[in-house]
């Protein structure tokens, strides 16, 4: 590499959060190259499915995909952090001798273990000769993505990486670390620390939004099984790779009870595995191996202080049924503005769906398939399948796929490309949605087959 690439630690400046006016670049930045590890329920300890040489060659499939020369990246966006902080290092614990072994290391041996440092990928991406920039981002791919797209828009590089990485160590994911310790300290104490598991605060905005709008936990059953059905068509998902069944609507209403009304499968898996996306601009995407897929328009919800973006604050400890509604309907809004376009113009939707009742939340803010609060669970008893006229997740999502975040980025691209396979929707995918992950703190994309959109 012929000078040390400039690392700015911060994306904060590149999300649109309250700006309601046109994506200034609608149509100038296209996603052009995909590539995935395998996946693995947790780390076997093998040095070649850590989750550093996991990215590696995640990124590296990606630029493949793309037909675009590893020197030519000048740009990469990503998130030092692989945990969602259920998974730490166990404590005390060396780092096995094999990774100093295999890999280039860095002054912390939980590089490309625990955690990707832009110094550790670089070092052990030695034809990564063109980079010049390294943003990091934080949280999941929606945030690294949408920070990408913003970054290519404004010039800050032409052919961008964007990639984040999930580790999954043995033991049982959330009760480690703090959470082990038989009292609570800090913020967590006030909240969902003292209430068990990671989906009891959605759970409980549910159980209140059956209340509210009159409607049972079993019409849930049909989004879940089909959310499956899509991700065993996604070959690069967990459930594919590792355990192709599909699930019944018994399964789901007899599964064991988590948080009600939520029980284990309205609860991703955690895994581990790592993704990539290239991303350049209109111009250069159009001599490039795979049709372009373009972006429309980006925004999301959160606050920026400084170098610092965090997600929106309720009013009080635990965030009410109503201000989520809220969050996701003014999400929606931005996210329209921004690109230009309807629900109606929506061919399908991929929303984040990491807790399965997070999903009703986000299409009601949408719109998506002409409805309102309150009528997602409606919209389910229909046919949402792939084959329908409202294809809903065709990804699968988290549900169809495991605990990463990025199927429904993945899909979106797949789909407007024509090459989902056994998952191609059986409407003209033009313009599809995906993004997540709350609404409180998210990230959403819009994009279309052509530049100009619909």
């Amino acid at each position: 590499m012929s000078a040390t690439p400039q690392v700015r630690e911060s994306a904060a400046g590149l999300y649109r959060i309250s700006d309601a006016e046109p994506w200034p670049y609608r149509g100038q930045v296209a996603a052009v190259g995909i590539g995935h590890s395998p996946t693995l329920r947790r780390w076997d300890g093998d040095p070649e499915t850590c989750i550093g040489a996991w990215t590696i060659r995640a990124i590296r499939e990606a630029i493949a995909d793309a037909g675009v020369a590893p020197g030519e990246v000048d740009l990469i966006v990503l998130d030092r952090k692989t945990t969602g902080g259920g998974s730490p290092w166990p404590a005390g614990t060396p780092v096995p001798p094999e990774i100093a072994a295999r890999f280039h290391t860095t002054d912390d041996p939980l590089d490309g273990v625990a955690q990707l440092s832009p110094e550790w990928l670089l070092r052990n991406m030695p034809e990564l000769t063109g980079v010049e920039l390294v943003i990091v981002s934080s949280m999941c791919m929606s945030m690294v993505l949408a920070a990408a797209i913003e970054a290519v828009g404004r010039g800050l590089g032409t052919t961008c990486v964007a990639v984040k990485a999930w580790h999954n160590f043995p033991g049982r994911y959330g009760v480690r670390g703090a959470n082990s310790e038989p009292t609570v300290t800090g913020p967590g104490k006030y909240g969902t620390a003292v209430a068990g598991a990671n989906s009891f605060n959605t759970a409980a905005q549910f159980r209140r939004y059956l209340h509210k709008y009159g409607k049972t936990r079993d019409m849930m059953a049909p989004f879940v099984v089909n959310s499956r059905a899509n991700g065993l068509l996604m070959p690069e998902g967990y459930w594919a790779q590792h355990d192709p069944k599909p699930i019944t609507v018994e399964q789901y209403l007899n599964a064991k009870p988590i948080a009600e009304p939520a029980n284990l499968l309205d609860n991703d898996i955690p895994i581990h595995a790592a993704a990539a996306y290239v991303l350049t601009t209109a111009h250069r995407a159009a001599d490039l191996r795979q049709q372009p897929v373009y972006v429309l328009g980006h925004a999301g919800a959160g606050r920026v202080s400084g170098d610092r973006y965090d997600g929106l604050a309720p009013r009080s400890t635990v965030e009410t049924l109503e201000e989520t509604e809220e969050f996701a309907a003014a999400t929606a809004r931005r996210v329209y503005r921004s690109a230009g376009v309807t629900a109606r113009e929506l061919s399908f939707e991929n929303c984040y769906d990491g807790f399965s009742f997070l999903h009703p939340f986000h299409i009601e803010g949408f719109g998506y398939a002409g409805i309102g609060r309150g009528e997602a669970l409606d919209l389910y008893q229909t046919d949402i399948s792939i084959a329908g006229p409202h294809p809903v997740s065709p990804s699968g999502g988290n549900i169809g796929g495991g605990r990463t975040r990025w199927w429904a980025h993945t899909d979106s691209i797949q789909q407007i490309q024509r090459r989902a396979g056994a998952r191609q929707i059986s409407v003209p995918a033009n313009v599809g949605l995906s993004g997540g992950f709350m609404p409180y703190w998210s990230n959403f994309v819009v994009w279309s087959s052509t530049p100009d959109g619909p």
